[in-house]
Parts: C-alpha cells; structure tokens; sequence
C-alpha cells in the first residue's frame, strides 16, 4: 500500500508531524503505526505496562507483548520505549473497579482507562516527548467540523470501539489518530501479513486487561470481601446458594449453579426447563433473584438514568438519538431527557439486562456524544 492509498485517518496527505503510537503488541496498532511511517510522519512507539501485581503468572502477557511490540518496532523501523504506568492505573482505575464491584455495580475498566491512562498519562507523557499528537489502534475516527473535532464510529461495524471512547473531550480528541479506524479488520490483518509483521495473526486480546485469560471470580476473590447468601426467584423460592453478590453481573446465565424447577407453576416468562438468568441483586438482604427464560419481564427495561456525564462536545439537549447500554449491540432508539447532573433515556423497545455500573453512550448517526454510567434501570 503506497502512501497516496493511505486511509484519511492516517493522515496521509496532511502535514508531516511527530506522532507517538501506543504499541500494545497486537497487530492494530502495529498496523497503525506502519501506516504512519508510510505516510511519512516521524514516528515513536510507546508500550504502557499498566499492571504488574503477578506479571510473571500464565495471565498476564505484559513482558509477551512488550516482545512483540519491540519485534514490530524493529521491522518498521521506529525507536520503541517501555514506560510503566502501573502506579496511576492502579489508582485511577483499579481502585474505582473494585469500588463499583463492592457496591453490587458492574463497571467498565475499559472505559475508564482509556479515559485516565491512554488518554491522560499516555497523552501527557507523549506530549513532553514532543509529540504533535498520540495514535492508537482503537476502531474509530475523528474529524473536523467548523474548528471542533467530533468522535465517530469505526466503518468497520463488528470492531468499532467509540463505546469505550466515549469519555474522551474535545482537547484529547483533537491530540488524537486513529490509523486504522478507517479500515476493516480483515485488511488490517492483510496489511500486516503483507509486510511481514511477526504479529500479523496473533490472537486479539479478550477481556479486562489485567485480568487477562484468568477465570474472572477467582481474580475478584483475592481483592473483594464477599459473603455466601440465597438465590432466589422472583416468587421468594430459594433455588440455590451464591458465593457472594459481587461475582455476579445482570443477565449472566453460565456460573449460577442451579438447575430448572420442576414443579408446576414456573414463573412468567419461562417454562420449566429454561435457563436462569440473573435479574437483581439485592444488596440488603444479600439475595441473588434469577428469573427463566432470556426474554423474561425483569430482565428488560423501558427506561434507565445515568450519571457521572461526559460528552465529547457541547452536551445533548433533549431529543431523539440512538444510544448503547453495552458493547456490541446495535444502536437502540431513544428519548434523552437531561437532569440536574443526570440524563434519562426512554427506549420504545425495552432495553434486555440494563447492568448499573455499565456506561450508556449516545449516538446522533456516526457520531459519538458520550454518555454516563448507568445509575438505575426502569421497568
């Protein structure tokens, strides 16, 4: 691929500039930077170790992807730096995650390290290296409308990551590139196959990075008190044991360790032999309450308040939008109606395990607003 073929979000054509492009060792962002070198901007990566607590488990694959990042950096030709940002993770985002956990809430650590780490130290540290702007390997885009900078989607539908973008503002955004948000996945690969990448098929990351692979519960046990209680259904009928509230999120089916109710009468929504999943978490009490059936009642929602706002730009007014209560789900349609510090959202179709803790992020078309964290779910 010659520069003049150059994706626009990797600024081919525009000023040659000094860019810093955080290296994770996966091929997006090896991809990214290539595609800068390309187009002819002086480029520097930069791989963040963000964790440390047990880096030489089976885990955790920092020291594993420093190699392949360093490896990467040596094929296209770039000085690569190690810089550990562990302290300012763990107290930025860590210690918030386990917070939100303890209060019977599911956060999203991914939201907010992009928000306080790629995006704040990442951003600064790249900033007094001299950089004229950071690049990531993220599935999204950025442009410039009438000298503001706006967050869109990735074109590519299956990875497009502006979810986990959404808290970014305007000064970040427009210190910002995003090489390969232009592109699909499957060119992506191409690309790195084509030139030789030693990480052209390398698995992507799955998970909170720094749990890694880890069976999630057994992380959790080693940082958060938790008390064994009931699980009940919807009719007060114990059906099981939990191992405490914390491990388990709205709508999780697998781990719940019970089987169907064989006796008449099963509750609205599932027959007899349906899957469980959990619907509530009632903290005072210490209950789990499981309902039968996907598609049951109290696990869908008209409506849900939020708090905890940031928007990309000049915040939302009220009106229709489409809106994301979790990664991967389309665009569902809605009403906003801000509040004093909060913002509301009424969907004409009920919205399927509406997870407190997780993030709500608007959406006018292509263009990401924002958004806040899910504070309270409406039947």
């Amino acid at each position: 691929m010659s520069p003049s073929s150059l994706p626009p979000g990797a600024l081919a054509g525009g000023p040659k500039q000094r860019l810093v492009v955080g290296l994770s060792g996966g091929v997006d962002s090896a991809v990214s930077a290539w595609l800068l070198k390309q187009a002819g901007h002086e480029v520097v990566g930069i791989f963040m170790k963000n964790w440390e607590d047990d880096d030489d488990s089976e885990y955790c694959s920092s020291n594993i992807d420093f190699v392949d990042a360093a490896a990467v950096a040596d094929v296209i030709g770039i000085e690569i730096e190690h810089v550990n940002f562990a302290a300012e993770y763990k107290d930025r985002v860590f210690a918030e995650f386990l917070r939100e956990y303890q209060a019977g809430r599911t956060p999203n650590p991914d939201v907010l390290c992009n928000a306080e780490i790629k995006f704040k130290a990442f951003l600064d540290h790249a900033m007094r290296l001299g950089a004229e702007k950071i690049a990531t390997g993220h599935y999204a885009r950025v442009r410039d409308v009438a000298g503001r900078t706006q967050l869109l989607k990735g074109l590519d539908p299956l990875k497009d990551q502006s979810y986990f973008l959404h808290r970014l503002n305007q000064a970040q955004l427009r210190k910002t590139v995003f090489p390969v948000g232009d592109l699909p996945k499957t060119e992506v690969r191409r690309i790195a196959e084509e030139i030789g990448l030693p990480n052209a098929r390398k698995k992507d990351s799955t998970g909170i990075c720094f749990i890694g692979e880890r069976p999630f519960r057994e992380f959790l046990n080693r940082y958060l008190s938790h008390q064994p209680g009931p699980i009940k259904d919807e009719r007060g009928r114990k059906v099981g044991e939990h191992v405490g509230l914390s491990f388990y999120t709205l709508g999780q089916r697998q781990g719940l360790g019970i089987g169907g109710i064989k006796e008449k009468g099963a509750p609205r929504g599932g027959g007899a032999h349906e899957p469980w999943f959990v619907a509530r978490k009632d903290l005072e009490t210490n209950t789990l309450v499981v309902v039968q059936g996907h598609d049951h009642p109290l696990l869908l929602s008209r409506s849900l308040v939020a708090q905890d706002l940031s928007w990309t730009d000049t915040p939302p007014d009220f009106g229709g939008f489409g809106a994301k209560t979790r990664y991967r789900q389309a665009d569902a349609a809605c009403a906003l109606t801000p509040g004093s510090g909060t913002i509301r959202l009424d969907f004409p179709q009920p919205q399927w395990a509406v997870t407190p803790g997780q993030s709500a992020v608007l959406y006018d078309g292509e263009v990401c607003l924002g958004g806040g964290v899910i504070s309270e779910a409406i039947a």
